[in-house]
């Protein structure tokens, strides 16, 4: 089910794929989804829920996944990935593409207030916490504290927001 704001934005050419499992993507007051973003349903049952004045920028890819949280005035940059699953891959004699999903780490939350530069990829399990920026081409696994900086893959911490 979509379920979008009437004073929301989703750009005619972004490409909403609607779940077959019941999945939902809501999309909040004063948000705005660029051209060319993707939602997708994969990888599990989760559902995407994004807050009040976010911008998702142009070529991103959103699963559905375990779920995926948005807070308020989030400023997602152009070709990041939200991938709220992961493949299980435990079988060497089967391929991976016939072995499913790994259990949920939890989806992903992404508290109020939150840049994340372009080309970034939050993994399941992931937690950017309120205030955060999360440099370009950042790679996010695991929890990303209030008001700090983050860039790279490992990831790190590049200072404190004033």
């Amino acid at each position: 089910m979509l379920d979008v704001h009437p004073t929301a934005t989703v750009s005619s050419l972004a490409d909403i794929e609607m779940s077959t499992l019941g999945s939902i993507v809501k999309i909040g007051p004063d948000s705005n989804i660029d051209s060319f973003v993707r939602f997708r349903a994969a990888g599990g049952l989760g559902s995407v829920q994004i807050g009040q004045r976010c911008f998702v920028n142009s070529g991103c890819v959103i699963y559905f996944g375990n779920g995926i949280v948005i807070g308020n005035y989030v400023s997602i940059g152009a070709n990041c990935v939200l991938a709220p699953t992961n493949h299980e891959f435990k079988d060497r004699g089967k391929p991976i593409q016939f072995q499913g999903f790994r259990e949920s780490k939890g989806g992903i939350v992404i508290e109020d207030d939150v840049w994340i530069g372009a080309g970034s990829v939050v993994l399941d399990g992931a937690i950017i916490r309120k205030g955060a920026i999360v440099g370009a081409m950042s790679l996010v696994r695991g929890e990303v504290s209030e008001f700090t900086i983050v860039g790279g893959n490992p990831l790190r911490k590049l200072g404190e927001r004033p």
